[in-house]
């Protein structure tokens, strides 16, 4: 089995140095604005911590949207909460609700804050609520394989200790494994590199702990299955905080894998190897790792040359069950160029190394990602049409893909794009990319994100992508939060805070 690569610190990770002084920090939307002292008074009366210094809510006012980060070489933050507060127990969660919806403030939740549309990004100011503190497993039930597990626990720390105390796994690992948080991955309806063979969050999650905008807390789901109306714990989990606080979770578990078989493969063609990734998934097989990567992507990262789109697949598990399913990849493979099974080391060893993004934006590049989920026939036309706007938006260098997520009826394509504007056109040319590309998407089927959410970046789209079904989400939000105190300005909503001025 692969070794788990070092823990990270179980704390945020700032995504880019500020180039000002926390005290000269420009706010690249709005204005900066204060608590009222007898607000903060109450805050301090009702939570273990609440700080206004500024470089604690510099930095807990920011994520790892790419845009940000080049705002931040400027001397620029999206936007400035009030200040942050740290509760140290649920029951501190709603009482700070509590008082921030009566004197109607914006509440803006964070853990990690390894997000990258602005999720958690303060932008009416208002109060950070910062979950770190509210971390660790509170329970293991063996028997029906079931975790309750707290907020604020960062992932490579979560899956440490259910596999070295307990030989579980979740079987949740995304890129972000040791920048982000439980409640994040929730939050943000998130995926995991493991997801073809575990799914994503939402599969595996049973019941959630919610504190409503109000302070009311309540619990949703709990069994295997039921018939009790809407299951209101879907409810939530992608909800980025607009809807209710998540303030526990109780997922799925797995026995830890014994067993695991590797195998690569060069395509001929993009199209060629989503369609074999299709015909495995239809025949019931699925491996842990099924990630097909562009040819300008494959040369990128394993030095394949131009010809070949290389597949990486990986299973782990019971060694009855990897081993059929590697044999229906071999199968569905057959005929293909088999290619040195090192390549899997290769993505293994730096499948969570982000480290790459800090030196082209100080470049002076534009780099991102756009990730998409659709329907295997909508596809190969998706890809290739993405792809060509992207590529055509005056400034771009590169465009590539990977698909990475893979299901019975479909898949997600995950874009990356750089791109080296004019002087003062960042924000114009990442807007006009993200507007090109997504409309590419859109008209073709697909959906808008597949894992990474919505936040600030993607609104503007939400009620296109969404159709008549966005009144629903409106309905939703007035329901659970009529004051509009949570998250505002986040998932394409109106608030009565204020206009997001992006884009």
């Amino acid at each position: 089995m692969p070794e788990h690569p070092p823990l990270g610190p179980g704390s945020p990770t700032s995504p880019i140095e500020l180039a000002a002084s926390t005290g000269s920090v420009r706010l690249h939307f709005g204005e900066p604005t204060a608590l009222d002292g007898s607000l903060l008074r109450r805050l301090e009366g009702a939570c273990s911590t609440v700080s206004t210094e500024a470089g604690e809510v510099v930095e807990a006012s920011r994520d790892w949207w790419p845009l940000a980060m080049c705002w931040a070489l400027e001397g620029e933050v999206a936007g400035l909460a009030g200040a942050v507060a740290r509760p140290a127990t649920v029951e501190e969660v709603t009482a700070v609700l509590s008082i921030c919806n009566e004197e109607r403030v914006p509440v803006t939740v964070a853990a990690g804050r390894s997000g990258v549309c602005g999720n958690s990004v303060p932008l009416f100011g208002g109060v950070v609520l910062d979950l770190n503190d509210l971390a660790g497993i509170v329970s293991v039930d063996d028997t029906s394989l079931i975790v309750d597990v707290l907020p604020g626990t960062f992932g490579d720390h979560f899956e440490r200790e259910l596999r070295d105390q307990h030989g579980l796994t979740v079987g949740h690992w995304p890129q972000s494994m040791a920048l982000s948080t439980v409640g994040g991955w929730l939050a943000c309806r998130g995926a995991g590199q493991l997801s073809t063979r575990y799914g994503k969050i939402e599969d595996m999650v049973v019941g959630l702990r919610v504190a409503l905008a109000d302070g009311s807390l309540i619990t949703t789901g709990g069994n295997p299955r039921s018939a009790t109306g809407p299951d209101l714990t879907q409810v939530f989990v992608g909800s980025e905080g607009t809807l209710g606080v998540i303030c526990g979770a109780r997922l799925l578990a797995h026995p830890a894998p014994t067993h695991e078989q590797r195998a690569a493969y060069g395509f001929a063609s993009f199209t060629d190897g989503l369609d074999a990734c299709r015909r495995i998934l239809r025949r019931g097989a699925t491996p842990a790792v099924l990630r097909l990567y562009d040819v300008v992507e494959s040369d990128r990262n394993f030095s394949t040359g131009s010809q070949r789109n290389v597949l990486l697949v990986l299973d782990e598990g019971d060694p009855v069950i990897v081993e059929a399913s590697m044999e229906v990849v071999a199968a569905e493979c057959a005929g293909v160029e088999s290619l040195d099974e090192s390549l899997l080391a290769t993505w293994l060893d730096h499948r969570n190394d982000v480290s790459a993004l800090q030196p082209l934006l100080r470049g002076g590049l534009v780099v991102d990602t756009m990730e998409i989920a659709a329907p295997w026939a909508a596809l190969p036309e998706i890809y290739a049409a993405t792809i060509a706007a992207i590529t055509a938006v005056d400034g771009t260098l590169a465009a590539s893909a990977h698909q990475s997520h893979a299901y019975v009826d479909g898949a997600c394509l995950y874009f990356t794009f750089a791109g080296k504007p004019g002087q003062g056109q960042k924000d114009a040319y990442y807007r006009h990319v993200w507007d090109a590309g997504t409309r590419a998407v859109l008209a073709r089927g697909g959906a808008l994100s597949h894992h990474h959410g919505v936040g600030l970046n993607r609104a503007r789209f939400m009620r296109e992508a969404l159709g008549p079904a966005f009144g629903v989400l409106e309905a939703l939000k007035n329901a659970l939060d009529p004051r509009g105190i949570l998250n505002p300005g986040k998932l394409g909503l109106a608030s009565d805070f204020g206009t997001p001025e992006w884009p």
